[in-house]
Order: structure tokens, then sequence, then C-alpha cells
């Protein structure tokens, strides 16, 4: 009845049960731009109930903040989906009555255009030769955009080239390959190249821009570099050079110079002659071009070239150019050769084709020949073979006969006829002397020394030499000029020797070309004049008519009548020319104007005074009155000379006579003063000062004027330019300005002043100079006026520090922004924050810091600053300029705020292991026994923590003893540095050797101390005590077990599972019993709980089929035979005990002695009794151990096929085979010395008395059992053959 009141009330208050709420949301996409507070998704769920429901979440980084009244989720931390693409959050729903439901939604992050590209492996640096092919990949740049999609799609575009000629010379590949458009030229275009290259992305999705484009700039910087590929440039190579003649070998006559235009190369140019006219003569040295002479030369040996020497003189380069060749350039270089005087003249007698040297010569003459009348025959001509002035000589005569003739012409240049003259009629004379000799000498005329003489012979030839003879040669007569018709000037009459010839003479006058003016009476000799009308002094002052007298016999004789006009005053003085005269300024002036008077100049009529008539500047000059020499009263100025004149002044100049009465006549003399460029440009004001606003380009600055004193505009124009600085910044232009010049001062187009800049005035020097460069210098002084145009500066790597757990309102540090601008004042806005926290950058969750206007910067009172939390905080502010005026008023920048730890923080201990195991036997001292670990979450030297063992107890495993204190058997060492995560570890290690005798387990109290902070730990070291331990018998040698150790341990972990540590390996063989070999290995097995096995414990293991399969065929292969029962006891004071031994061992003594008979007699019967025993009970215990087929005692063989193989572990009975056995049947048969329940059913065999047995003539039961059993499965079942048993025997 009470059971179904029961079922009855269960069922009642399941009708009842409320229903839990439902989750239905189980993901959610939300964008990774969304800010803070911003709606993310709605948590969908419902309860049939209808009951409230209330909501929350809980995620890893705290992204999100439900309502947990809607369910509606707000973003907490702003997602990054570039460092999570998905994540999760653990989401609650409650109904107030039950638990509530949990669900983990997922939630995947999607993409927002918020990373912009970043360029990689900057900066980029390359060098380019100049020669690089057009369309040649010259750099490439990278850049990475962690955004997805378009957004993250790169495409590259050239923004800015510097400089700017350079823009079109290259192109950028969306794949980032700049390369070349234009050829490059070292030379002849810029060799740096600075080009902004800008990184776009493809746009994307960001806040509310539904296509938001981000891009980055870097610049890449290339460097031209120079190739050989230009030929070497001659500079300054003239036309001609001169050397002299005889000139001694290696006089330098001129270095060669070329460059190579390869400006960056610079190669060595190489000097060679490659070709000339005449070899041999000059040469070059290789390295500077020095051309020298190599052999003395004649230039008169030359003359067939003209004495000029051509050099093609070749420049070649040391190394290969880009077209593997020395590239090379010639040129012509002529020499001309100078002439020394190194030559006297020399006499040569020419015919028609050509003329030898010769000092030897024969002509010819009429007796008395007339004056001046040449020796014919003689064709002689002198050369001189020098050149120009070196070549002049002069002649005379010399010899016996010297006074007789003279030479014509008494000097010459470079060669010249020579004629004989006759001087003399008188001396040649045929009938004194029928041959004349004189000697013709040439002389150089500037070096004595050089004298050629040359020896002439003259032949007489015979005449009639009875003439008329006047009594003189030379008859003198005047006239009048202008005088009557048949004025009678004089008489003249001659004589002949012959008588014949008396007053039979008759006169003539010659030449006819005379009788116009006057004329002769043939019978006497009077002259008359013919027409007085055509005898004018100023025409002709003389006349020499020949008067000739003739004989009868037509011979004639002739003298000179010289008739002298004599002047009257008819003529007055007459210019011979209009005299214009170019004179330069700053020069005196020597002008020679000359009258002629026709007059007489013997006599006052001719004689002419000069004067200068008054005038215009007339002053400035004199003339000498006698000579006409018109001189300047010093220097001309053209500057004083009224400019309209143009630099020209006339002079009037007279000229009169001193005759009666005086004549006169004057001239213009036009003197034209050209202007000489002797005026420095002078500026019309001392100095000059201007206002320009800032930030305007091309801006007009001012005027400076300049005058030019000269009057010619080549001379006065004037150009203006700046020296010193300024030349970057201004432009100085240059136009005319009345009668002078203007400089026009503008700002350069490309240039902004800037007063913000260190330059806030400029000081020109302007130079004012005119085509001479003669210049004049003003000082300009140019105030820039200053705007505010110019952003704040926000000030470079700001750091500031606080330590946490700071005070509200703690002063941290100030902004103190700058700007060049005069007036500006300047506040201090917040943008946002960046946290680095556990080494990751995130805007940070909560804002710690304050930002003033005033730029000072504050704790936060709402927040705890942690460095725990976050250790550095990066703030964005912006400083702004209230006064702005152009341009931007703001700049941002960021403030670095390391937050410096302080101490606050205790170490932590991290478990290592719950407990740690000792196996006591093993611990000596210094050796390890545990480790500890702490983490503090402090920085620095404030997380360096020491360890230290403070007191050890010992927990015994008897039940109900308490913990006792014990000596601090332990110590601590620290290792002194920490683990990759920064966390210090501590060796716990053993002052002495432990009590291996001991069960239980050690309490070591461990303190991690940092500073004046510290943490404490109990640490459990379990003990394995020596009753744990295994002895396993092998049938392998020592040597044989160490060498196969490693396998050995390595089966035994695997059939374990636990740690196995091995203590011991030794011989158990004795000398008695050779039969066997036996290896005792001596080990333990711990497990790392704790807990170890026993003897009976691995022997259970072992015994299973399936840890036999694996690893007991393999122990077997190495000589595992058996296991020994642990011997080991708790050590006890058991008096009454050793007694016992004692009796006990005297008696089997005396029962040994006579038993001994007994038993030499018994042996062979015992044995034979004992193995039928041995398989009777192994039949009777089929059933008891639920295996077909008997057991075999003492061994784990079954008689039943597939039967395990391994020793059944649970038979404990004793079949008595003591008898004087082998170590291995002994062992067996002392494990069987307890009675053990072997079956379920507690069948116990019957003990067996042990009987000794004669050694020599024993057979092992247990083999021959074995052997039986084999002979009956035959070879169906190998592993049941062998002699001996896996194991001799276990007791557990």
């Amino acid at each position: 009845m009470g059971s179904f009141l029961f079922l009855l009330l269960f069922l009642f208050s399941t009708c009842y049960s409320q229903n839990v709420p439902v989750i239905e949301t189980f993901s959610a996409s939300v964008r990774e731009d969304l800010r803070k507070d911003d709606f993310a998704f709605q948590i969908v769920a419902f309860d049939l109930d209808n009951d409230p429901l209330t909501y929350t979440i809980r995620n890893n980084k705290n992204h999100f903040r439900v309502d947990e009244n809607t369910g509606a989720v707000y973003i907490n931390n702003p997602l990054d989906r570039e460092e999570e693409e998905r994540v999760s959050a653990d989401v609650a729903v409650s109904d107030g009555d039950y638990d509530e439901t949990r669900k983990t939604i997922y939630i995947l992050v999607e993409d927002a255009n918020d990373n912009a590209p970043r360029f990689e492996n900057t900066p980029y640096t390359v060098n380019v030769q100049e020669n690089t092919p057009v369309d040649s990949t010259i750099l490439t740049v990278r850049a990475t955009d962690p955004d997805s999609g378009p957004a993250g799609r790169i495409s590259f575009s050239i923004h800015q080239v510097q400089p700017v000629e350079g823009f079109g010379m290259f192109a950028v590949s969306n794949e980032g390959h700049v390369t070349l458009k234009e050829p490059l030229s070292f030379n002849d275009k810029s060799a740096y190249y600075q080009i902004t290259i800008t990184a776009t992305d493809g746009g994307g999705q960001l806040y509310e821009d539904p296509n938001y484009v981000q891009s980055s700039d870097t610049t890449a910087f290339i460097t031209v570099l120079d190739v050989p590929d230009l030929e070497p440039l001659f500079l300054n190579l003239p036309t001609m050079v001169t050397v002299d003649e005889n000139s001694p070998v290696g006089t330098s006559v001129f270095k060669v110079q070329a460059r190579d235009p390869d400006t960056g190369v610079n190669d060595i140019i190489r000097y060679t002659i490659a070709e000339t006219n005449k070899p041999d003569l000059f040469q070059i040295n290789e390295n500077d071009g020095v051309v020298s002479i190599k052999t003395v030369f004649d230039r008169e040996e030359l003359m067939d070239i003209n004495s000029i020497v051509k050099l093609t003189v070749k420049a070649t380069e040391s190394k290969l150019d880009v077209n593997n060749i020395y590239a090379s350039a010639t040129a012509t270089l002529d020499i001309m050769i100078g002439d020394v005087n190194d030559n006297e003249p020399l006499f040569y007698k020419c015919g028609e084709d050509s003329c030898t040297v010769s000092n030897t010569f024969n002509g010819d003459i009429d007796e008395h020949s007339s004056v001046g009348l040449s020796v014919t025959g003689l064709n002689i001509r002198v050369k001189d073979k020098d050149q120009g002035e070196n070549s002049h000589f002069n002649l005379r005569l010399e010899g016996p006969d010297m006074d007789a003739f003279s030479v014509s012409p008494v000097s010459g240049t470079l060669e010249t006829n020579v004629l004989i003259q006759v001087k003399n009629p008188v001396d040649i004379d045929y009938e004194e002397k029928k041959t004349m000799i004189v000697e013709v000498i040439a002389e150089d005329a500037l070096i004595d020394r050089f004298v050629s003489t040359a020896t002439v012979t003259i032949h007489i030839n015979d005449v009639n030499d009875n003439f008329p003879q006047f009594a003189e040669e030379v008859y003198e007569l005047s006239v009048h000029e202008h005088c009557l018709n048949g004025e009678i000037v004089g008489t003249v009459t001659a004589t002949d020797e012959d008588a014949l010839d008396v007053d039979k003479l008759t006169y003539r006058l010659l030449p006819e070309s005379m009788h116009p003016f006057f004329d002769v009476f043939t019978e006497n000799g009077t002259i008359f004049v013919q027409n007085g009308n055509l005898l004018d002094w100023e025409r002709r002052n003389s006349y020499s008519p020949t008067l000739q007298a003739r004989d009868s016999a037509g011979n004639i004789g002739s003298t000179v009548l010289e008739i002298s006009i004599i002047d009257i005053n008819d003529q007055e003085p007459q210019f011979l020319r209009d005299y214009k005269v170019f004179i330069e300024e700053n020069k005196e002036l020597q002008l020679q104007v000359e009258a002629i008077d026709a007059d007489d100049p013997e006599t006052v009529n001719s004689k002419v005074q000069y004067a200068i008539m008054n005038g215009a500047y007339s002053t400035n000059f004199s003339v000498d009155a006698d000579t006409g020499l018109i001189s300047s009263r010093g220097t001309l100025d053209r500057e004083a000379i009224d400019p309209d004149l143009r630099g020209e002044i006339t002079l009037n100049v007279t000229a009169t006579d001193m005759g009666t009465p005086p004549l006169s006549s004057w001239v213009k003399a036009i003197i034209n003063v050209d202007d000489v460029n002797d005026n420095t440009p002078q500026y019309l004001d001392p100095d000059y000062i201007f206002h320009v606003n800032e930030s305007e380009k091309g801006i007009f600055v001012g005027f400076v004027r300049a005058r030019d004193a000269d009057q010619t505009e080549y001379n006065n124009r004037t150009s203006f330019r700046f020296t010193g600085s300024g030349q970057s910044t201004f432009l100085c232009g240059s136009a005319p300005d009345g009668d002078g010049y203007k400089g026009i001062i503008t700002v350069d187009p490309d240039v902004e002043l800037d007063y913000e800049s260190d330059r806030k005035s400029y000081t020109l020097t302007v130079e004012a100079a005119d085509l001479a460069q003669q210049s004049a210098q003003v000082t300009v002084w140019v105030e820039v006026v200053d705007i505010n145009d110019t952003p704040p500066v926000f000030p470079d790597d700001l750091t500031m520090s606080v330590k946490e757990n700071s005070p509200p309102l703690t002063v941290v540090g100030q902004i103190k922004g700058s700007d060049v601008d005069g007036d500006h004042s300047l506040i201090y806005e917040f943008v946002s924050t960046q946290c680095r926290c556990s080494g990751a950058w995130e805007p940070c969750v909560d804002e710690w810091f304050l930002l003033e206007k005033s730029g000072v910067v504050k704790t936060s009172p709402e927040y705890v600053i942690d460095h725990e939390e976050c250790d550095r905080v990066d703030m964005t502010a912006r400083v702004v300029d209230l006064y702005t005026e152009k341009g931007r008023n703001s700049t941002e920048g960021v403030v670095i705020i390391n937050i410096v730890d302080v101490n606050d923080n205790a170490p932590e201990f991290i478990p290592v292991q719950e407990f740690f195991v000792l196996l006591a036997e093993n611990i000596e001292r210094g050796s390890s026994v545990a480790d500890v670990c702490v983490k503090d979450k402090d920085s620095g030297e404030n997380k360096i923590s020491k360890f230290d063992v403070t007191g050890v107890d010992f927990a015994s495993s008897t039940a109900g003893e308490k913990p006792t204190p014990v000596d601090l058997i332990f110590y601590a060492d620290t290792k002194e540095q920490p683990d990759s995560d920064g966390n210090y570890i501590g060796i716990i290690r053993s002052h002495q050797s432990l009590d291996s005798d001991k069960k239980g387990k050690y309490l070591v109290k461990v303190m991690a101390k940092n500073g004046e902070l510290s943490t404490n730990e109990t640490l459990e070291l379990i003990t394995v005590d020596k009753s744990f331990r295994v002895s396993l018998n092998f049938d392998s040698s020592v040597v044989e077990v160490n060498k196969n150790l490693q396998e050995i341990r390595g089966a035994l972990t695997g059939a374990t599972k636990a740690k196995v540590d091995i203590v011991k390996v030794s011989s158990e063989t004795t000398e008695k019993v050779q039969r066997n070999v036996v290896t005792v290995l001596e080990a333990y097995f711990v497990f790392p709980n704790g807990t170890a096995l026993d003897s009976e414990s691995v022997g259970k293991i072992l015994n299973s089929q399936e840890v036999y399969d694996e690893y007991g065929v393999v122990l077997q292969q190495y000589g595992l035979r058996g296991i020994l029962k642990s011997t080991f006891e708790p050590t006890e004071n058991k008096t009454e005990l050793f007694i016992m031994i004692g009796l006990i061992g005297g008696l089997v003594i005396i029962l040994a002695v006579a038993v001994t008979s007994l038993v030499c007699i018994k042996s062979n019967y015992k044995r034979k009794l004992k193995a039928a025993k041995a398989m009777n009970t192994a039949a009777t215990m089929a059933s008891a151990s639920q295996k077909a087929g008997p057991i075999v005692p003492g061994t784990n063989m079954y008689t039943r096929d597939g039967a395990n193989p391994v020793l059944n572990l649970n038979a404990a009975s004793d079949l008595g085979f003591d008898e004087d056995t082998s170590s291995g049947d002994q062992e067996s048969l002392n494990s069987l010395d307890y009675n053990v329940d072997m079956t379920e059913k507690d069948n116990t065999m019957a003990v067996i008395q042990e009987e000794d047995e004669d050694e020599s003539s024993y057979v092992e039961p247990l083999g021959a059992a074995l052997a039986q059993r084999g002979r009956k499965k035959g070879s169906e079942s190998p592993g049941v053959t062998i002699a001996n048993p896996l194991f001799s025997s276990v007791d557990l």
C-alpha cells in the first residue's frame, strides 16, 4: 500500500511541473567595426510557461553584454576579425524556477575595411644603372591588407616623384612591379629619384560608409648609377700652338686635357698620338697629356708643310665601357714651328727656272754710263731662310771700285733681287779701267755675325767720249710765278774739246713736255718763259729740264737746269680733309690737323698758324698754333657730354698763313667720344625694407632701383641678382625705369615663406651689374609677416609613466604642444586610447585617464589602474589652435603612458603534481624529490620569487596516526632564470638519505617569497618502502640482462602501466648448482598516484592472456623465468622467535643426519612416486580452476590445449618436491608453503611432505609433466613445449 501511494504522488508532481526555457539562437553574424554599445544580435528564447526570462552571456574577452530582460546583445569590447574570425559566447536563460538553460552561440565575425594596406620591408632603396632598358622592372614593392574580399585586394599607384621632371619616367603595376618608362641619364637627368608609391585597397564597408577606401604611402629611393657610355671630351684644345725650332728634347709644348663625361665613373684618360704629318718630332705623356719635343728640328727643313706639324691626339678611357670597348676620342692639334734667327743671308744666281747659291758674279756696263744705270747680266738674289724680322738683312758694297757703284736695295726681307748701279760715271772710264770689281756684303739686321759676301766683276764697254761739256752739271735759275711770257730766265752755254765744234753747238731743251713752260734759243742757249700763267709755285715750285748741246758730229752734252719758281702769296691754307675721330673715353685726345699752304714753304706765305674757334666744349681742348696738334685738356669723359649729342663734339679749327695779306681757312674736327663701361650701377636708395605675408607663393615683394651713368644702352643696361642667401627663396627680375633700371623682387612661385620656420626675416644682398659685371650691392631686408597658417605641433615621442593603483586624479604628465605662429591659443582634446593587454593591442575597455583642455593627463576617478591587466596605454589626442586663420587647425599625436608595476601581487603556486612519489631507497643527499612553480602577475624584479622549506611533517600510513614534525630534511633550490612563461621554479632536494623502511608520506611546507609578499604551499611526498621491491629471475647472465635492460624495462612498463625503477641487477648462480645461470633483477613498480605494485600484483598482471601475448613473449625471449616472493618484513624485536628458530635449526640438523641414510636408499622409488602423485593432483584440480585438462602443480601448464601458458598464480599446493632439487625447483617448492584458495569452491589440495632425494638421479617432475603435455599437444601449441616454465613460483 505504501508503494502505491508513493507512485501516485510522483505522477501528481510530474503533471504540475513547469517547462524550462528553450534557446533557439545557435549562431549569429557580427561585423567587426561595430562600436561599443552598438547592437550585435538578438538571443531568441521562449518558455512554454510564458515565464519572464532573464538573459546572461559569458565570453572569453568580454566582447558582448546582454540586456538581461530583452536578450538584445550589444558590443562591449570591439571585435577584430583579423584576430578571431569566429568567437563563441555562453548564453544562459532562466525563468526563475529551475536551473538556467545554457547554450553556446557561435558568432561569425564579418569583415570591415578597418585596415589600411601596410608596406613590407620598407624603406625601399635601389640602385639602377643608367642604361637599364625601358620597361625593365627596377623594384618590387609589397603590401599586405589583412581584410578580406575587395578590402584586402591592393592596387599600387605612383603619387609623386621628386624631382617632378621624373614623374613620367616610372610606372607601377598592381603587382607592385615598378618599371622604367623613359631612359635614365646620370648626366642629362637627375641622378636621384624619390618616388611616393600609394597602396590602395578595393574599398569596403566601414561604419556608415559602404565603400570606404583605405590607402598608405611609402617612399622608394632610386639612385641612378653612371655607366661608361660616353666618349672622352677634350677641354679647351686650341687650334694652334707655337714652339721654336731648335728647342731641346723634352720641352713641353702643350698639355692636352680631356675628361670622362661620365661624371659618376670619371675614368682615367690615357693619351696617345694617333697620326701626324711629321713623325717622331713630338711625343705625348700617356698619363698627363703633356705634348713635348721628341727630336730637335729645324723650321727651315719643314717648309714643305709650311712649318706646321699636325698632331691627331687620341684620348682613351682606361676601362672598358658598356660596349666592352675602350672609349676614345680624337682631336687635331696644330703646332706652328716658331722661327729662330739661325740662318745668314745667302747669295743666289738665278736662272729662268732655278736659283743656286753662288758667291761670284759677272756683268758689264758702258763706260761713263749715267748715274743709276744698272750693271747688266748679273741676276743676283739674296735670301734669308728665317722668317719675319729674323729674315731682315742689309746690303752694302766694298772692294776696290766700291765708290763708282751703289747697291740697290740697301736692305731687304726674306729675299730680294740685287742691282749694281752706276754711282760715279766718271770713274767708269774704259780708258782708265777695262774691268772693275766690287764686293756685295749681305749682313743680318739683328745678328751681325751672320754675313755673306759676293764678288762682282764688272766689264767696262768702250764708247765715244768727246762730248760737249757744260761748266756746271746743274745750273740754278729762278723766276716769279705768273710772270710775263718771254721773260728771260738765264743763258747757259757749253764747250766741246773738238775744235770743229767751236761755235757750232746747238741747244735744245728737253724733255718736250717742258716746252709749254720754257724754251731755249738754239744758237745761244738763252732760256725764256714760254707761258707765265702756267707757272704756279703752288702747283710746281721748280722745274728741272735738261739742256742739250749737240756738236757737229752729233755728240751730245747735257746739263740740268734747276729753275726755281719764286712764290708770291696767292694761296690760302687748305685743310687736306675733314677730321672725324673716334676715341674711347678716359683717354687723352691727340689729333693732328694739317693745313697746307701752296705758297713757298720757305717764306712766310706758307707758314700756317692754327687756332680753335670758341664753341661748345672748345675750352676742353687746345691746339698747338705751329703744328696743329689738338690735345684734350685731360681725359675725355663721355658722361660729361650732353646725352643728346650722343658723344659727339665739334671743334671749328682755323688755319691762317703769315703772308701779306694773310689768308685763312677753317675745318670741322668732329670728335666722337665712344662710351666705355667705366661706371658702376648706383642704387638710388641706400637700403630697402619690405614686408611680405607668409604662405603666398610668387607674391610681389618690392622694387630696388639703380642707375648706370654710362650713356649707351649696352653699357648702362643693368641686371639684378641675389648674392649670398635668398637665391632659392626669392626671384629678382630687371625692367627699365626711366633713365635707370628697377629690380623686381618676388617670392619664388614654388616657395611659401614660413614665419614659423627659423627664417622670420631675410637679409638679401641684391647686386646690380652691367654687362661688364661692374656691380653695386644693396641690402634688402624682407620681414615675413606672420599669419596663423601653421598647424600646431604635437610633441614627438611623448612618454609618461604612472604607477598602478595610483589615486584618482593623479597628475600623470602634461602635453605641451607648440605652434610657431606668433598669435595662437592651444587646447587639447581626447581622441581615443589603445591598451596593450597581455601583449596584444586592443581598444581600452576602461578609460583610465582623463585629458584636460590644458593638456594635463590625470588618472580617472572611476577606474583603478592595474599593470597586470594592461601595461601600456597609447592615448591619441589632438592639439587644436583656436586662432588658426588658414589651413588645418589641429594635429593628432600619441602619448605613450607606461603603467609602472608595483609589487602588489603575491606569488601564486602553479600545481605541478598533486603529490610526488619517492623511492626512499634511491634518495641520497642532494637528490631532487619535487618541483614547485609559482607565477607572479607583477613584472621585472617585482616578480622574482625565492623558495624556502619552512617545515616537514611525516604522516604514517598507519591508520589513526597524526602527522608528526620531523627535521628539515629537505631544502629548496631556486632556479635563477624563469621559464619561457616567466614563472619561477624551485627544486626540492633532500638533505640526507631517507629511511627506506618508513611507510607514509612527507608533508613539506614550501614558502615562495617575493619582497614582502609570500605564499605557502604544502607538498605531499609519498614514500614507497622496501615491501614493494619485486625480484625477477632471468636465466641470462648479468651482462646480457644489462645489455637488454632498456627493452626489459619497456616491456615491463608496457605490461604494468607503471613506472619501473630498477635498483639492482645481480647474479644468483651458485657453485653448487651449475646447471642454470640465474640473474635477479630487483625493481619497483610505481604509479603516478603514489601506489606501487608488490610481487603478487605484478604476477597477476603478467598472468593475464592479453598481457602475455603482447609482452610475456618478449620478456621470455630476454630470459625471464619467474618472480620471487618479496622477503621484506618490517623489523621487529621478537626474541622468542629467534630462540625457536635456533631450536628448530638444531633439530633439523639432527633429523638431517638420521634421514640421510633413508634418502639414499629410497631416492629412486620416491622420484617415481612423486611423478605419479603430480599427475594425479593435476587431474583433480581441473574442475577447481575451471579449465579442461589436468593442472601440473607448481607450474603454469595445463593439459588442455589452448590453456594459459602463464603460471596459475593461485596455486599454493605443496607437492613435497623439496629434496635436494635445483634452485629453480626449490623456489617452486618454497612458494607452496601457504594454503591458498585456488577455486571458488574452496577446493584445497593436500600438502605433500617434502622428501629428500638423490640429486644426481633426480628427474624434475615439472619438466616431465610439461614434456608429457607437449607430447599430447604436438606441434599445435609450441608455447608449452619448453622445458622450463615462464615462472617457477609466485607468492602473492
